[in-house]
């Protein structure tokens, strides 16, 4: 099953670019010329329009594709709402905000036959997912593909894989994203998640707020960070499938299902901007400091969720990504920090530079706001003492959802036995070295 799954994904092709006008047919003559919805859509499909932003909302972050399908998604049963699992959803009102740094190991090995959207399990989040505002912090992990098909009304979703690759089929297409892979799903689109592994873990950003962009360059210029055209979305491709299928929606943090007669990723032909992505991190153009001081983590943003107010993310996500240290007279590590943004992080693979024991693939820490945190004490030693030749760190990938709100726990990452009890202990000893 896996091998006939690596072996679909190791096929693919993809477009090319991020925010594009993209359009795609898997049958020659299946998207119409010089209109949207014709009398008569070709090859006796039906045109439909979906839409992620509201129809007025500025040409530039105008989010809406056209899809021509074999039957309409109007063509379903009523949905009936079922168990919503360990999944959970904004607002977060089980716990009280914790001010405390906390730190947990990966999740348990998940019960045989769990697929993805089975093994969704919420560590936290903020906002109020009706209201369009705020994220989600998921955890998952599978060991089975899924024979069911599932969208999210309520936000969008940045899928993290750390162990084991995902086979993605949207309805737009295939995807395949495997550890050091980012893949985006589209607040609305279906789509199933095979397996290219026996099992599969990560995390997920739902994004209730403003689709995830590339952010503003500034002063940096017109290249770096991650560049559009690095972006990867999918070519058509559809499943004509008749009998049942169970489609399950979320919607304002309850799961609805229906057992539609026909398969609803149908799409045999599409153009617009409103489109699933895989993005491949070790492609991100890391910037830093030639002079001296450790740059903001700010100059890592792969993607962000704009707020209201200018330069302030409803959620950013950030990738610390192999580069070089060249700083002189310079403490290399990230600094001691209080900061007005929450900032929960996971790590991909290898090792983080500022943590020297503890934090391991898989796991993931919350620094909430104004909470003080910063390397342990063994990475502290080491930085202030090391030769300051060129550095190149590349031992690791690690990533943060930095969000504008405090993030608060559900109460099973409250209670969960992987919450690590001691994680303040590693700035015990931080020794006085003041001489005045």
């Amino acid at each position: 099953m896996h091998g006939d799954a690596r072996k679909t994904a190791a096929g693919l092709s993809y477009l090319s670019g991020f925010g594009n006008e993209h359009g795609s047919e898997a049958v020659p003559g299946a998207l119409p010329e010089g209109r949207n919805s014709p009398q008569r859509a070709p090859l006796g499909l039906y045109a439909e329009q979906l839409s992620g932003t509201a129809f007025t909302e500025p040409r530039a972050h105008n989010r809406r594709s056209w899809l021509y399908r074999i039957r309409p998604s109007a063509a379903h049963p009523a949905f009936t709402r079922s168990d919503r699992g360990t999944l959970r959803t904004a607002p977060f009102t089980e716990t009280v905000p914790d001010p405390n740094r906390l730190r947990w190991d990966p999740l348990p090995p998940p019960p045989a036959g769990t697929d993805f959207l089975a093994g969704l399990w919420t560590l936290g989040g903020n906002g109020d997912a009706t209201r369009r505002a705020g994220m989600a912090v998921h955890l998952y992990h599978a060991d089975a593909p899924m024979d069911r098909v599932f969208s999210d009304a309520d936000g969008e979703l940045l899928i993290v894989p750390e162990r084991g690759g995902l086979l993605l089929r949207t309805e737009f297409g295939l995807l395949a994203a495997e550890p050091g892979h980012v893949a985006l799903i589209p607040r609305g689109v279906r789509f199933r998640v095979d397996l290219l592994d026996a099992t599969a873990r990560g995390y997920v950003c739902e994004n209730y707020g403003t689709p995830f962009r590339l952010p503003d360059l500034g002063p940096i210029g017109a290249n770096g960070l991650a560049n559009a055209r690095d972006f990867r979305a999918p070519v058509a491709a559809y499943e004509d499938v008749e009998g049942p299928v169970e489609v399950v929606n979320k919607f304002c943090g309850n799961l609805w299902t229906a057992r539609y007669d026909h398969s609803p990723l149908d799409v045999v032909a599409w153009h617009g901007t409103l489109v699933p992505y895989v993005y491949d991190l070790r492609r991100f153009n890391a910037l830093g400091s030639i002079t001296y001081d450790h740059p903001d983590p700010s100059v890592f943003t792969v993607l962000t969720s704009p707020s209201d107010t200018p330069g302030l993310a409803d959620v950013d996500f950030v990738a610390f990504v192999p580069r070089w240290l060249v700083g002189e007279d310079t403490f290399r590590p990230p600094y001691f920090h209080r900061n007005v943004m929450s900032e929960y992080m996971g790590l991909i693979e290898g090792a983080y530079d500022a943590k020297a024991s503890g934090f391991v693939p898989g796991g993931g820490s919350l620094h909430g706001m104004m909470s003080a945190h910063g390397p342990d004490r063994e990475t502290f030693d080491r930085a202030s003492a090391a030769e300051l030749r060129p550095q190149k760190v590349d031992d690791g990938l690690a990533f943060m959802f930095e969000t504008r709100w405090p993030v608060t726990l559900t109460a099973q990452a409250a209670g969960a036995p992987h919450l690590q009890r001691d994680y303040d202990a590693v700035w015990r000893g931080l020794e006085r070295h003041f001489r005045p």
